[in-house]
C-alpha cells in the first residue's frame, strides 16, 4: 500500500495519480540545517525553500515536480505540517513528514490533502462522524491499510479546489498503467517491518503468541522482550504469516499460486433496456451492468462508473385531467394510513435536503404534520417542483436536460423553448377592475396553460383576498370560501407556488409552465362588498396566445436577452503559461446593449472557457556583457582587455534588475582576457654613463649601447645607434713644471699623437713640448665600443700580443664614432685606445701578421669583441686606463 493506492480509492471521487519523478536524499547536515527541533512552522518554511531550488525550471523536463514530500526522522513537532490549499505554489506546494514506517503513507496521503484543499474531518464540518471509521482527514490519523476511506467533506473539498490546480492538467505519465507490483509484505518480514517501525535491534514479538498475527504488528527489543509495541496497524499484505500462509487485509490465509497481486474489477456488458415505469405522463427505463469481467479481488479496485442507465419514456400527457405523480401516491395513502391514530388527507412535501428528494414525504392537509412514508417515489416522478425535467430512479435523482438526455445542461428559455432563445417569447400584462356590488357579477380573469413566470398582485389593501382555481375542474387552489387567508409556499397542478398575504398587499407567483389554465379572482371580505382590481403578468408562447379582450391587457413585445463574451480575466500569470477564463456579461438582443446581469437567465449562462495565456517563458537573470575595453599594453606578455559583466533581470517596464551572481544559469563570462600579445620590436638600450676619464680639463665618458627585444634577446634595431662615447669638460689642469720625460718610450715618434692625452702629456711632457708632437691637435679615434657584459652568444677571440716593439697595427671590424662636439679635433687615424705605462703593442681581429714583442716585454693578451667593444689589459705594470662602463640594462 502507498499514496498513490490510497488516493485510488473510490470514496475519494476523483481520478489522482501520485508518481515518483524524483529522489534526492538529503545529507544528515543538511537535514540539520533545514529541521528546527520543535518549531513546524520553521521547519516547513525552510524545506519548501529548499524544494524550491531543486525544481527544474522546464516544465517540460521529466524531472519538474509538482509537489515535494519530505520524510525526515528529526523530531520537528507533529506527524506532519503542510499548507493547506498550497497546491502549485512555487512555495507553497510541499508537506513536512515524519517519517515512521511504512504506516508513513497514511500521513504524507493527510498532509498533501490539506496542499490539496482537504481540512480535517470533524473541524469546521459535519464529517467528524467518520473519524473514528478510519478516514484520511481525522485530525488523529486512525487509517490503517486494511481500513481507510476519504470522508464525505474530503470529497467535496476536492472537488471545489482541484479545478483551480493548473500545474496538475499536464499529463506526463503513461494513460496504460502497468499492473501493480506483487504484494509488499513479500520482499518484508516482520522482523524488518518492526525495524522500519521502531528502530533497529527490533523484531517480532514473541513473548505471548495467543493473538492473531495479521492484526496488529507488535515487536519487542532484546533488551526488554516482554515490552510489547505496536502502531495499530496490520503487517504489510503479503507477510508471511505461517507455512503455507500470508497476511491479507488483516487475516492470515492460504497464499494463492495463480494470483499474487490486486485484480482491478472490469465491467460486464450493458443489458437490453428495460420497461418503461410509466405508461403516460413520463417515465423512465433502464439497463445495468456487472463489476464482475473480472471481479475485484486481493485489494484490487472496484469498477468505476455508474452500474445502470437510464432513458426517458412514454413522455406523452395522460388523458383526462392533469395529475401530479408524486401527489397521486400521497393521495393512494389516505384511506390506510394511520398517523396519531387518525386517518389524513395527504399533500405532496418536498423537503430542502437534496439528498430526500427522491423520498415519499407527505403532508397533512388537515394538521399539516409532515411524515415520511419510509419509501422512496416511484421511478420516473420528478425530483423536485423547481426542475421540471430531472427524474427519480432507483431512488436517486437522474439528471435531466429539456432535451431528455441524461446529465444535458439545455434548458427552456422563459417560453418553453428548449435551447431557445425568447424570441418567440410574449409577455402579457392586464388588469382586472373592480366589480358591481352585484354577487352575480364576480369577474374574474383566465391565464392559459403554457403560461409561464406568472405574477398575481391584489391593487387593494387587505380584507380583499385572491383566489385561484382549475379552470378545467373548478377546484380552488388557493383560498376557497371560508379559508383563512396566510402566507405559504404550497404545491399544486404540479408546480410551486408562493403565497404572500400581508397587510399591505396580497400576491401569488409561480414559475410554470401550467399543465391546465387557471381562473384568478378577487374575493371581498364580506358577501356583497365590492370586489377589488389586480394587476397580472405571465410570459407565454406566441402561438399560445390568447384572444385579447376588454381586461385592460397590454401585449409586449418582451425584450431577450443573452450572455454574451464580455472579456477575459486576467492572466494568472505574467509569462511562463497562465489560465485565463471567459468573463460573460448579459446583452439586449434587439441593440446588443450591455445590461444588468439579473435580466439574463443564470441557469443559461454559459459555462467559462479556459485558455492558456502568457505562454513565452519567463524572463530569467541572464548574464550581460559590455564591450571589451582598449589593451593595457601594446605589445609584450603583460597586456590585458577588461569589460563589465553583470547578472541583470529584465524587467516588464525595459530596465534591468540587478541579480546576484548565482541567480544566472551557466558559468560567468570572463571579465578579462589577453591582448596583444606579440613580442616587442627591438629598442636601443643604454646605460649610464661612466666617470669621465680626466680628473681635470677635458676627458671621455663611455656607456653601453644593446640592441634587444622583449624577451632581451638580441635583435635588429631601427634607427641610429646611440653614442657611446662623449666628451666630458672638468676644470682646467693646473700648470705642472716640466721635470723631464718619465719614460723610455716617450721619445718614440709614432707615439707623438698621445700627447694631446693629458695624462700622456704629463708623462713625456718633455718631447711633446719639444717634439713635433707639440702641435698636435687631433685625438685619437677610438673604436667604438660594443657591448660591455658579456653575451652567450658573442664570438669572442683572444688577441694574442704582436712581438714587434716599434708599431702598433689596429684593423678594427667597426667604423669610428666621432665624439660630438670635437669634429675638427679629431683625427682620422684608426689607433687603438692608448694605455700609457708598458704598453704592449697587440694584433687586433683581422690582422694578418703579428710582430712578437721584445724580449724583457710582458706579454699582454686583449679580449675582443665587435658585440662588446670592450678591452681588457692584463700588464705587467700598473697604469691608467679607460675608465669602466657600466652595464646596460
Amino acid at each position: 500500500m502507498d499514496v498513490d493506492e490510497i488516493y485510488h480509492d473510490e470514496s475519494l471521487g476523483a481520478h489522482v495519480n501520485i508518481a515518483l519523478v524524483r529522489l534526492i536524499i538529503v545529507g544528515y547536515r543538511q537535514s540539520l540545517s533545514l529541521i528546527e527541533r520543535g518549531n513546524p512552522a520553521r521547519s516547513l518554511e525552510q524545506v519548501c525553500r529548499w524544494a524550491h531550488s531543486q525544481q527544474r525550471q522546464d516544465p517540460s523536463h521529466t524531472e519538474h515536480h509538482d509537489h515535494v514530500i519530505f520524510l525526515t526522522r528529526q523530531n520537528f513537532g507533529p506527524s506532519g505540517y503542510a499548507p493547506v490549499t498550497g497546491m502549485c505554489h512555487p512555495l507553497r506546494s510541499c508537506a513536512l513528514n515524519h517519517e515512521d514506517g511504512f504506516s508513513s503513507a497514511f500521513v504524507v496521503a493527510h498532509e498533501t490533502g490539506h496542499v490539496l484543499g482537504m481540512e480535517h474531518d470533524g473541524q469546521g464540518n459535519g464529517c467528524d462522524d467518520e473519524t473514528s471509521l478510519g478516514s484520511v482527514m481525522a485530525p488523529l490519523v486512525q487509517a490503517a491499510f486494511h481500513r481507510f476511506h476519504w470522508s464525505r467533506c474530503s470529497k467535496l473539498e476536492l472537488s471545489r479546489y482541484l479545478p483551480s490546480y493548473d500545474c496538475l492538467l499536464d499529463d506526463p505519465f503513461e494513460r496504460t498503467w502497468p499492473q501493480p507490483p506483487e504484494l509488499p509484505g513479500i520482499d518484508y518480514s516482520m522482523d524488518e517491518q518492526c525495524r522500519f517501525d521502531f528502530g533497529t535491534g527490533y523484531h517480532t514479538c514473541l513473548a505471548f503468541r495467543t493473538f492473531e498475527p495479521c492484526k496488529q504488528l507488535w515487536c519487542s527489543h532484546p533488551d526488554n522482550p516482554y515490552f510489547c509495541k505496536t502502531k495499530k496497524g496490520p503487517p504489510l499484505d503479503g507477510t508471511e504469516c505461517a507455512p503455507g500462509k500470508w497476511c491479507f487485509k488483516g487475516h492470515c490465509i492460504w497464499k494463492s499460486p495463480e494470483q499474487t497481486y490486486g485484480q482491478d474489477g472490469g465491467w460486464s456488458s450493458w443489458t437490453k433496456f428495460g420497461s418503461c415505469s410509466r405508461s403516460c405522463g413520463g417515465g423512465v427505463r433502464s439497463r445495468s451492468r456487472s463489476c464482475d469481467n473480472p471481479p475485484p479481488a486481493y485489494g484490487g479496485r472496484p469498477c468505476t462508473g455508474p452500474m445502470f442507465e437510464y432513458q426517458i419514456c412514454n413522455s406523452d400527457d395522460c388523458p383526462g385531467p392533469y395529475e401530479d405523480f408524486r401527489a397521486q401516491q400521497c393521495a393512494k395513502r389516505n384511506s390506510y394510513y394511520i398517523h396519531q391514530n387518525a386517518r389524513h388527507n395527504w399533500l405532496p412535501y418536498e423537503p430542502d435536503d437534496d439528498a430526500q428528494k427522491c423520498e415519499l414525504i407527505c403532508q397533512s392537509a388537515d394538521t399539516g404534520d409532515v411524515v415520511f412514508m419510509n419509501q422512496v417515489v416511484h421511478d420516473g416522478t420528478r425530483c423536485s417542483y423547481r426542475d421540471p425535467y430531472s427524474v427519480c430512479a432507483r431512488g436517486e435523482c437522474v439528471p435531466f436536460g429539456c432535451d431528455k438526455e441524461v446529465g444535458s445542461m439545455k434548458a427552456d428559455d422563459k417560453c418553453g423553448v428548449c435551447g431557445g432563445d425568447n424570441s418567440h417569447c410574449r409577455t402579457v400584462k392586464g388588469t382586472l377592475g373592480k366589480a358591481s356590488k352585484q354577487a352575480a357579477a364576480l369577474k374574474q380573469v383566465q391565464i392559459p396553460a403554457g403560461a409561464r413566470h406568472i405574477q398575481i398582485e391584489l391593487l387593494e389593501k387587505m380584507p380583499h383576498r385572491i383566489a385561484v382555481k382549475n379552470h378545467v375542474t373548478g377546484s380552488f387552489i388557493l383560498n376557497p370560501k371560508g379559508k383563512e387567508a396566510s402566507s405559504r409556499t404550497f404545491t399544486a397542478l404540479g408546480l410551486e407556488w408562493e403565497h404572500a398575504a400581508e397587510e399591505t398587499k396580497d400576491s401569488l407567483k409561480t414559475s410554470g409552465p401550467l399543465p391546465e389554465a387557471i381562473a384568478v379572482l378577487v374575493l371581498p371580505p364580506v358577501e356583497g362588498k365590492p370586489r377589488g382590481s389586480l394587476a397580472y403578468k405571465y410570459v407565454i408562447h406566441e402561438d399560445l396566445l390568447p384572444l385579447i379582450g376588454s381586461n385592460n391587457v397590454l401585449l409586449e413585445e418582451t425584450d431577450t436577452y443573452e450572455w454574451a463574451l464580455k472579456s477575459w480575466s486576467p492572466c494568472s500569470k505574467a509569462c511562463g503559461g497562465g489560465i485565463q477564463f471567459t468573463k460573460y456579461g448579459c446583452r439586449r438582443r434587439r441593440d446588443h446593449h450591455m445590461v444588468q446581469r439579473h435580466l439574463c437567465d443564470h441557469k443559461k449562462r454559459p459555462k467559462p472557457i479556459r485558455r492558456r495565456c502568457n505562454q513565452h517563458p519567463c524572463p530569467q537573470p541572464t548574464w550581460v556583457v559590455e564591450e571589451w575595453g582598449a589593451c593595457s599594453r601594446s605589445c609584450g606578455k603583460l597586456g590585458l582587455q577588461t569589460r563589465g559583466v553583470q547578472c541583470l533581470l529584465p524587467l516588464s517596464n525595459g530596465t534591468r534588475k540587478a541579480m546576484p551572481a548565482k541567480a544566472c544559469l551557466g558559468n560567468r563570462p570572463e571579465a578579462k582576457r589577453p591582448c596583444l600579445r606579440v613580442p616587442c620590436p627591438a629598442q636601443w638600450r643604454t646605460g649610464a654613463w661612466s666617470q669621465c676619464s680626466a680628473t681635470c680639463g677635458e676627458g671621455i665618458q663611455q656607456r653601453q649601447v644593446v640592441c634587444r627585444n622583449s624577451s632581451s634577446a638580441l635583435g635588429q634595431c631601427e634607427g641610429a645607434k646611440p653614442d657611446t662615447v662623449q666628451v666630458c669638460s672638468l676644470p682646467a689642469c693646473g700648470v705642472e713644471p716640466c721635470v723631464g720625460d718619465r719614460s723610455i718610450f716617450c721619445r718614440m715618434k709614432v707615439l707623438d699623437r698621445y700627447c694631446s692625452i693629458p695624462g700622456y702629456h704629463r708623462l713625456c711632457c718633455e718631447s711633446c713640448t719639444s717634439g713635433p708632437s707639440a702641435n698636435v691637435t687631433s685625438l685619437p679615434t677610438f673604436s667604438t665600443p660594443g657591448s660591455l657584459l658579456p653575451e652567450p652568444k658573442a664570438t669572442q677571440e683572444d688577441v694574442e700580443s704582436s712581438k714587434g716593439p716599434t708599431r702598433v697595427e689596429d684593423h678594427q671590424q667597426g667604423h669610428p664614432t666621432q665624439l660630438p662636439g670635437l669634429v675638427n679635433r679629431i683625427s682620422s687615424g684608426t689607433q687603438p685606445p692608448f694605455t700609457p705605462q708598458m704598453l704592449s703593442p697587440a694584433t687586433f681581429e683581422g690582422n694578418s701578421s703579428a710582430t712578437p714583442p721584445p724580449s724583457g716585454w710582458t706579454q699582454t693578451t686583449v679580449t675582443a669583441s665587435e658585440d662588446q667593444g670592450q678591452s681588457r689589459e692584463e700588464p705587467g705594470h700598473g697604469g691608467t686606463s679607460l675608465p669602466a662602463t657600466s652595464p646596460v640594462t
